[in-house]
């Protein structure tokens, strides 16, 4: 990545004027759920669990600007929608989990208007899934109501639909973890193959929100993921955006005010 010498003035952009008081909220929620998964019969097509596979796409790791959003100026506007068929409560939950992107990275998500083709479209599906990176038109990102509406959830699709894989899944896993697959239900191996990532020279991150479980799709109550480091070491249970997870947006999107502030969250 590269980064301009000159840095334009930060804009303050808000969702909607209706809505500017969610910059004011608290976004110190205490969460201690994990990322639930829905496997529905739906998702059995779902890949690594929650990405839906685009067939017009070889596995696009989002290491080309193809699948990356738009850059204009300093910020990286992405549109969004969110259906009508979820309360104000869960509407406005939603919007406190974009407008985390807002506060560590130049993401920076508005209302979709007629003249925006392309844009993220939340609704609640057969559980909490995404696409990766950008796929052009209405792109969805499903957060079902009962069971998929947390900060940590949200901020998790989002990073898929920005262009992210899981952390288990990184090129260069086989450093780190050790995949027992033996321990992984019939037909859900597909799960834990590794992507062609870019990386971005960020290490590898047990406390990132992409992180699985070590049990996760276990059949027999067996890890499924092991740390190198430490058998006994847990992960995937993060609430929030790891410092790397952060640092991998900003690298990714070329965000430079806000790579030098990383280090200080």
């Amino acid at each position: 990545y590269t980064c301009a010498v000159s840095m334009s003035v930060c804009l303050s952009v808000c969702l909607s004027a209706s809505l500017s008081l969610c910059l004011s909220l608290s976004l110190s929620l205490s969460l201690s759920v994990a990322v639930t998964l829905f496997l529905s019969l739906k998702q059995q097509n779902l890949v690594h669990g929650d990405i839906v596979p685009n067939k017009n796409r070889n596995a696009d790791p989002c290491t080309k600007t193809g699948c990356k959003w738009p850059k204009y100026g300093s910020f990286v506007y992405i549109p969004v929608a969110i259906a009508s068929h979820y309360s104000h409560t869960q509407r406005n939950l939603i919007i406190r989990s974009l407008i985390t992107f807002h506060h560590h990275t130049c993401i920076r998500f508005v209302w979709r208007r007629r003249n925006h083709r392309d844009f993220l479209y939340f609704f609640s599906g057969s559980g909490c899934w995404s696409y990766i990176g950008r796929q052009g038109g209405q792109q969805p990102v499903s957060l079902r109501r009962n069971g998929c509406l947390y900060i940590s959830t949200a901020q998790h699709e989002v990073l898929h639909a920005i262009g992210f894989h899981h952390e288990q899944n990184r090129s260069d896993r086989d450093r780190y973890v050790h995949i027992l697959m033996q321990n992984v239900w019939s037909g859900m191996e597909g799960n834990f193959v590794k992507a062609s990532t870019l990386n971005l020279g960020t290490p590898y991150d047990f406390n990132s929100i992409m992180h699985y479980t070590k049990y996760a799709f276990s059949k027999n109550g067996q890890p499924t993921i092991l740390a190198k480091s430490d058998p006994n070491l847990e992960f995937g249970h993060a609430t929030y955006m790891s410092k790397n997870d952060i640092d991998r947006i900003n690298r990714l999107y070329e965000c430079c005010k806000y790579i030098k502030n990383t280090l200080g969250l």
